[in-house]
């Protein structure tokens, strides 16, 4: 099971869609058009400037700011698929899962090309347990043939499938999230930690250790590959992660476990 400090990298705000999106627009068979600067309306560029100041506010943490500058962007334009897909991240952040979801559907009927919007509303089904929504909602991501997050999708896909007892398809789902991206820590730490937990170790042993010859490495990732080292009775390799988990992250828990044995807790 990948930790907190690994999964908080699995939502994200989607914040360059603030830059552009994209919506639907009548007409019958006509396809859907992108939108462009000149198209917007001034509520939108009003709503547009609001947002960004709740985008701003939210990285920060102060999440009811946010969400006050959140409803303004709203005042100037109630139909702007980013405010709600931003909405729904805040009231996450603020423990509101109802509202949360309500803001990320919101968001997707507004606007039915916002993979980011139904990436976000994926995780938080897999937060909640509601695995089969999850999967849903990440395929439906995954599927927008504009959406350019398709391996952060399904990084997240995978950890939710891990979640849910289905290692077979989390093994899957995280490889061709991997062959996407394979510079993405997150994607490499949970690939190599299911090949730990079902005793491949050496294919586990490839993928963390990529990852910690890197410079995206830390405290879980050596102690990965301190324990994958140690199943395949390399000495020498895991003496060395050690030193730098000791040098670089002396006040980590993992570097406690380390000192105390405890490799199979």
């Amino acid at each position: 099971m990948p930790s907190r400090r690994w999964l908080l990298a699995l939502a994200w705000a989607g914040l360059a869609a603030l830059a552009g999106g994209c919506a639907t627009q009548p007409g019958g068979d006509i396809p859907p058009e992108l939108q462009t600067a000149s198209d917007e309306s001034d509520a939108r560029k009003r709503a547009r400037t609001r947002l960004a100041l709740a985008a701003g506010y939210y990285e920060n943490g102060q999440h009811m700011v946010a969400l006050d500058e959140q409803k303004r962007a709203l005042q100037a334009d109630p139909n702007y698929p980013d405010a709600y897909n931003l909405g729904g991240l805040i009231y996450m952040a603020l423990g509101d899962n109802a509202l949360a979801i309500s803001n990320f559907q919101r968001a997707i009927a507004l606007n039915p090309r916002d993979g980011n919007a139904m990436h976000n509303l994926g995780w938080l089904h897999c937060q909640a347990g509601r695995y089969d929504d999850a999967t849903q909602a990440f395929q439906r991501a995954v599927a927008v043939p504009t959406y350019q997050d398709r391996a952060k999708t399904l990084m997240a896909q995978g950890v939710c499938q891990a979640r849910a007892g289905d290692t077979a398809g989390a093994e899957k789902t995280l490889m061709h999230s991997y062959e996407l991206d394979a510079g993405n820590p997150v994607t490499a730490f949970n690939l190599s930690q299911l090949l730990y937990n079902r005793g491949d170790y050496n294919r586990a042993q490839f993928y963390i250790r990529r990852l910690n010859n890197s410079d995206l490495a830390n405290a879980e990732s050596l102690w990965l590959g301190i324990k994958v080292e140690r199943r395949m009775n390399n000495r020498q390799a895991m003496e060395q992660l050690a030193s730098q988990l000791r040098r670089r992250f002396p006040q980590s828990r993992e570097l406690l476990s380390y000192e105390r044995g405890a490799f199979d807790e």
